[in-house]
């Protein structure tokens, strides 16, 4: 901590024999640090001639003897890689967001509309010459990406430091230090402030599972196994190769929780997705038989990470209460996004993960054979209200071989952009939040990685230019129609009935008081005109979207505007109309205009 006199150093290493600084301002020579008397395992020194920007490590004799010079916990700066060593930083920085977080309560509130674009900073653009952007040059972009695109937040894949870029940030080091690969934190403060003051919300992905086990960061700090547990059957990743924290150590949580909170009152971040909740949660997570430990009664569930969690999240909420913690999460753990006294985790949100599985197996299916798996694409609305979901199209979806979302349409070239419409259309209209992954917006044709920009490129394309323009109107019918967004948790859903059973179509309604949205997907290649299907109310319904108009690159087919339902019942509700789906698509009808 910088001073008038010098900088204040502290770190904890309770078993460790003897800690030292060395630092830039010491030229590198040893200076031994003093235990604290009271009985914390810290360690504490005065450098008086350090000052911001001076680079320091720890070098420590470990309980086994052995020195190792380790990087700081809690470092607000590190070294840029490959250098590892901790920077002297004061985290000063003029705010000009006071409006939007003195409304974000309300902005962010259940009832409104979110829709998250998820980007990875180094690969979403950069320099002509392929260097990276700095974390200012980033918010401007973002920021007018994002206005004009119509999405509500932004979500950044993890941006506190970590020493391998190919780990796109989930093997993190420095845990209070965002990475210097784009700038200083003030210059990440710079940008989180350009896109409040455009109204845009900023997400970050935190990562409390687990850390690597690089010499210079958490593990065997002092010698001991003191963040991670000591028998690999709890404390070693074999998924990941990493390490695991020991969520039963109060200074670990106090650590983890810290953290989170530190990112949201030094960074003013919005929310914190916290990865692979679903690994801490389950002691035999990646394991085969023999390589987990039980719980006490003999079960597979972590009682100690439950713990944390629900702690963390009841910390977090009771200090900022208009914020989000949402969780990746991909079993059927119940109550993520229910309340600790409830007996939930407390989490806001949760990743709908069957909802992504099931709809996107179905979507990879030829059109000719979906007829038969009507089933994978609606069971998710058995479950749409169990949690508060967020429909996510991750990262996560577009590597590893998988293909883009677009390669993984079938058909010919035009039936492949109409089925990544329709699968966008699909997604708008149900129940939950939304996020979807940078290029997704614009139909990127291949597989995301990080050491290539997106194929900006593209958008001069027709057929890709479209793409973004439906993304674009969605994000602002799905934020202009309440019956769309207001009841994303509650349970305003209803399927309307066809005349004629048709698995490939899917008819369905939202509503908020007295408005409808009515929502009809067309997953087959072959139009349906005379559609009848059953209405809540008779009178004029507007065509509000329609992901077949010549605009997105679509054959133009359509309603001429809207249709007119007669009070003629069919199934359960009191009116119905004929209309035309054009082939792979969706289209919105509305009982009232825009």
């Amino acid at each position: 901590m910088p001073h008038a006199h010098g900088v204040c150093f502290t770190v904890w290493a309770p078993n460790a024999r003897q800690v030292c600084l060395i630092g830039s301002f010491n030229r590198w020579r040893p200076q031994a640090m003093h235990r604290l008397d009271d009985g914390s395992g810290r360690w504490a020194l005065n450098a008086e001639g350090a000052v911001h920007g001076d680079l320091y490590k720890y070098r420590i004799e470990g309980a086994d003897g052995h020195w190792t010079d380790k990087a700081d916990p809690h470092a607000h700066r590190c070294e840029p890689p490959p250098g590892n060593a901790s920077q002297v930083w004061r985290l000063d920085h003029d705010w000009h967001d006071g409006e939007w977080m003195a409304t974000r309560g309300e902005r962010q509130s259940a009832r409104r509309a979110m829709s998250i674009y998820e980007v990875h900073l180094g690969s979403w653009q950069r320099r002509e010459d392929g260097h990276f952007l700095n974390y200012r040059e980033l918010g401007v972009r973002l920021a007018a990406h994002c206005l004009q695109l119509g999405f509500t937040h932004v979500e950044l894949m993890p941006v506190a430091e970590h020493p391998f870029y190919g780990s796109w940030g989930y093997q993190t080091s420095g845990y209070y230090a965002p990475t210097s690969r784009y700038g200083t934190p003030q210059d990440l403060m710079a940008m989180v402030d350009t896109l409040h003051r455009a109204g845009i919300g900023v997400i970050v992905d935190w990562v409390g599972s687990h850390f690597p086990a690089d010499s210079h960061a958490l593990a065997r700090f002092d010698g001991t196994a003191l963040y991670e547990h000591a028998d690999p059957r709890q404390g070693f990743h074999p998924q990941w190769n990493s390490l695991i924290f020991n969520y039963g150590r109060y200074e670990v949580r106090d650590f983890l929780i810290g953290n989170v909170l530190f990112w949201l009152d030094k960074y003013h971040v919005d929310a914190v997705r916290v990865d692979a909740v679903s690994s801490m949660l389950y002691l035999d997570f990646a394991r085969e038989p023999g390589q987990w430990i039980p719980n006490r009664e003999g079960g597979n569930h972590n009682h100690e990470a439950i713990r944390f969690l629900q702690d963390l999240n009841t910390a977090v909420y009771a200090a900022f209460p208009d914020v989000h913690v949402i969780a990746e999460e991909s079993t059927a753990w119940s109550g993520v996004s229910r309340p600790v006294h409830a007996g939930g985790l407390g989490f806001g949100m949760k990743w709908n993960m069957g909802w992504m599985n099931d709809t996107l197996r179905y979507f990879q299916r030829e059109h000719v054979h979906r007829h038969w798996h009507g089933g994978d694409i609606r069971f998710s609305s058995v479950y749409a209200f169990d949690e508060n979901f967020v429909l996510a199209l991750s990262h996560d979806e577009v590597v590893y071989g998988k293909g883009s979302l677009l390669q993984r349409q079938p058909g010919d070239e035009w039936q492949r952009f109409a089925g990544l419409r329709a699968l966008y259309g699909y997604m708008w209209a149900h129940p939950g939040k939304k996020l979807l992954f940078m290029g997704g917006e614009f139909a990127q044709p291949h597989e995301w990685h990080h050491e290539q920009t997106l194929d900006w490129h593209r958008l001069a394309r027709p057929l890709h230019a479209g793409v973004a323009r439906w993304v674009a109107d969605l994000n602002r019918v799905y934020r202009g129609l309440p019956a769309l967004h207001e009841h994303d948790f509650g349970g305003r859903f209803d399927w309307a009935p066809l005349a004629h059973d048709e698995p490939e179509l899917l008819a369905f309604y939202r509503r908020a008081g007295d408005q409808f949205v009515l929502a009809v997907c067309n997953l087959t290649a072959r139009p349906r005109t005379h559609l009848r299907l059953g209405m809540p109310i008779a009178g004029w319904w507007h065509e509000v979207l329609n992901s077949d108009a010549s605009v997105y690159g679509g054959s133009g087919m359509g309603n001429l505007g809207g249709v007119r339902a007669q009070a003629k019942a069919l199934g359960h509700l009191p009116a119905s109309a004929a209309i035309t789906v054009p082939p792979l698509a969706c289209v919105f009808f509305s009982n009232g205009p825009i």
